[in-house]
């Protein structure tokens, strides 16, 4: 598996930088160790220098672990790549890594509640501001840069609202000015698409999602170029938000069915998007798929499928939302989503929550959006699950 462009995607992911010891194991290894012996005094320090390549704490370098990062970059297109504990983790780290007191961000308005949170209250902390832009015109974003901007950061497609950002258009503006352009990368993984072949130069994420497929285990991951992804590594491994050998095994297993599984939720959350453009109480359907998205061309440009988040405004605002969710009998009532089984969420009130009213309102969340992250289940079941709600509304 040297050389990795005489394989496509799927074998990749299964077998993609797998060294077996000498015990000849099929599956991955687990190593579930705290630390690692040497050989002598000689071997620890240079180790610990960094002059030759070897593990000596868990905390920053595991098998287990360097194989999942491995892989990973392989499936991205990138140099290098760092796990770490959780996809907010990941942001942090990339965040502290990268930026300084004095230094200005640049974020779209439409990303997740939590990654709002960090920009715009705590990394003001540490003297970092943040300009948030509404929408995804690259020239809201071209208005927004500042000759201090160091990154431009943006999911794409974003949550909740499926946003779907011109990364070729932002890279350039970013790089104008000297600045990164970091995609979260969650809702499509590198199955759907690879941010870093439009000219981004960091990847994140959310490992816990759609990486893992069956709602198991927390991760993150920041891939791209080697000269950044050192700079969070080196944080990482200061600061220690790693990613456990255990979690790395199970997301190793995540990433065997990861094309199969995002090419399923893909199918079933157009088909239901395309079903619920028709229900007469609901207002309006976001989803990439659909013709009526307002990115429709571009995400078919950018992505090979939609992915598996459909949201949908309900015309009677927050008491018809909650009806909808509250009928629900088989899809979870749960603001996770990648998982095998379809959830869903009121974002005003969960993964929005936190998000001042003013700025919920001016990212588009409105108390009537529900959002569904469309499952493997039938979808005959799926919508009839649905269909209890709101056929009340």
């Amino acid at each position: 598996m040297n050389d990795n462009s005489q394989y496509q995607f799927d074998t990749l992911a299964i077998r993609a930088g797998q060294e077996r010891s000498q015990f000849g194991e099929h599956s991955e290894a687990l190593y579930l160790t705290s630390s690692f012996v040497f050989q002598n005094a000689a071997q620890a320090a240079a180790l610990f220098a960094g002059e030759i390549e070897g593990y000596t704490y868990s905390r920053f370098t595991n098998p287990t672990v360097t194989l999942f990062q491995d892989r990973l970059a392989v499936l991205e297109g990138a140099e290098a790549c760092i796990a770490t504990a959780s996809g907010m983790s990941a942001i942090l780290a990339t965040a502290l890594a990268l930026l300084q007191s004095g230094d200005h961000v640049v974020a779209a308005r439409g990303i997740f509640g939590a990654s709002q949170a960090l920009f715009g209250t705590i990394m003001p902390k540490f003297g970092v501001t943040t300009t948030f832009v509404p929408g995804c015109d690259p020239e809201s974003f071209r208005k927004a840069l500042q000759p201090n901007t160091k990154l431009v950061f943006i999911e794409t497609p974003s949550n909740p609202l499926t946003e779907v950002h011109d990364m070729a258009a932002l890279a350039d503006m970013a790089h104008a000015v000297g600045a990164l352009l970091v995609v979260d990368n969650c809702f499509c993984t590198p199955a759907l698409q690879r941010p870093l072949e439009f000219g981004a130069d960091l990847v994140i994420h959310s490992a816990t999602k759609h990486l893992d497929g069956q709602g198991r285990v927390m991760g993150g991951a920041v891939c791209g170029a080697k000269a950044p992804v050192e700079e969070v590594f080196k944080f990482m491994r200061t600061a220690g938000p790693s990613l456990s050998p255990f979690n790395a095994w199970v997301l190793l297993k995540g990433l065997e069915t990861l094309n199969l599984r995002m090419q399923a939720h893909s199918a079933n959350a157009l088909e239901l998007a395309r079903r619920l453009e028709k229900h007469p109480a609901i207002e309006r359907v976001f989803y990439p798929g659909l013709p009526s998205h307002p990115q429709h061309a571009l995400a078919q440009r950018q992505q090979s499928a939609g992915g598996a988040i459909v949201s949908f405004e309900m015309k009677q605002g927050r008491d018809a939302a909650w009806r909808v969710v509250d009928n629900c009998k088989l899809l979870s009532i749960t603001s996770n989503l990648g998982d095998v089984k379809t959830t869903i969420t009121h974002p005003a009130t969960t993964t929005h929550g936190r998000v001042a009213p003013e700025a919920r309102a001016e990212a588009g969340i409105t108390e009537g959006l529900v959002r569904i992250a469309v499952g493997l289940e039938a979808i005959d079941d799926i919508e009839a699950d649905l269909q209890r709600g709101l056929s009340s509304c």
